[in-house]
């Protein structure tokens, strides 16, 4: 990036390369839409190319991209302010090695994860998103949201909490 930030833009492709799918993962667990995570994606790159003169060596590249991201989204959904519909396809947890009736809960199981996680508030499916889908650490998360790693913990905890909750209660049952 400090080469591409120095006008040397043709290695915004090596940067493309390496991180267009997980942002992409990003924004399908954030929309549930393919053709608008692929644009979202292309207006990330377009905004790190615009704006490369702000980033600071000392930070880390992928918190810096994923606070473009979140900007990009955010002006996306201030622009849509639907439910998300999450993708079938997201994160399925069945694995060989289990029984077709386990495999068949797995998938039930789910379902309703991801209908959960699009119930949830904004804020918190991102946070999670952010932490679980994306694997950003808790000090990536706070410089992309602009908080204290403090406040990050709290925020995971918190949309877990509720996450839970609503999964119980989507799939019938009562969170203890």
């Amino acid at each position: 990036m400090q080469e591409v930030r120095a006008g040397n833009v043709g290695k915004l492709e090596t940067l493309f390369d390496r991180y267009n799918r997980p942002l992409f993962r990003y924004f399908m667990h954030l929309t549930g839409n393919r053709a608008a995570s692929e644009d979202l994606v292309q207006e990330v790159f377009f905004r790190i190319l615009k704006y490369r003169h702000t980033y600071q060596a000392e930070t880390s590249f992928r918190a810096w991209m994923y606070q473009i991201g979140r900007n990009v989204y955010m002006d996306q959904a201030g622009k849509r302010k639907g439910e998300v519909a999450m993708p079938e396809d997201a994160g399925e947890f069945g694995s060989s090695d289990t029984l077709q009736d386990r495999q068949v809960q797995n998938k039930q199981e789910a379902v309703l994860l991801r209908r959960a996680l699009a119930a949830l508030p904004r804020e918190k499916r991102e946070v999670l998103v952010m932490s679980r889908f994306q694997d950003l650490k808790y000090d990536e998360i706070a410089a992309v949201l602009k908080c204290e790693v403090g406040t990050v913990k709290v925020r995971v905890y918190r949309a877990l909490r509720e996450l839970g909750t609503r999964f119980f209660e989507l799939g019938g049952e009562r969170a203890s």
